[in-house]
């Protein structure tokens, strides 16, 4: 048994676990949830990303499809709400628990259509940046947009969390 165990002693020489520099950068974006704006990259050689024509107006009509499935999820909000308040203390798989998780289930697909759009910046963002642009406008509109997803889904784990007591 002793020499088993030997097999799989090491000398002692173990790799770093220290974050390596790209996933420090990378970890930096995520938490801002965004690339830095500044300062502006220069435009990669031989790469292009499609954009549609008018810019501006996509980027208002994907706000006002954030707006209106915001919209949405607000409606169903309240429903959630008492659907999840009327399953306290009920047993798992009781006809007011499934309720409740239907009506979360289906609250967060309406969290999802946010998402929709918000994914769609993101892509108008990048290739902007790509090309050269400076992204600013698809920017600010991205950062609105994320901050209803970030809502929804502070509003989705508190409900989910009351249904889980």
């Amino acid at each position: 048994m002793a020499a088993l165990l030997c097999g799989c002693a090491s000398d002692g020489q173990f790799p770093s676990l220290a974050k390596r520099p790209a996933e420090l950068v990378a970890e930096g974006r995520i938490a801002r949830s965004a690339l830095p704006v500044t300062p502006q990259p220069a435009p990669v050689e031989g790469l292009s990303l499609p954009l549609p024509d008018d810019i501006p107006g996509r980027v208002a009509a994907l706000i006002e499809a954030g707006r209106s499935a915001q919209a949405r999820f607000e409606a169903r909000r309240a429903a959630t709400a008492s659907a999840v308040a009327a399953a306290a203390g009920a047993e798992r798989a009781s006809d007011a628990w499934s309720k409740a998780t239907v009506a979360l289930a289906d609250l967060s697909a309406a969290r999802s259509e946010t998402a929709v759009p918000l994914a769609e910046l993101d892509q108008l963002y990048v290739a902007q940046r790509v090309g050269g642009g400076d992204g600013n406008a698809i920017a600010a509109a991205r950062d609105q947009m994320t901050a209803w997803v970030a809502d929804e889904d502070a509003v989705l784990a508190g409900l989910e969390g009351r249904l889980k007591n």
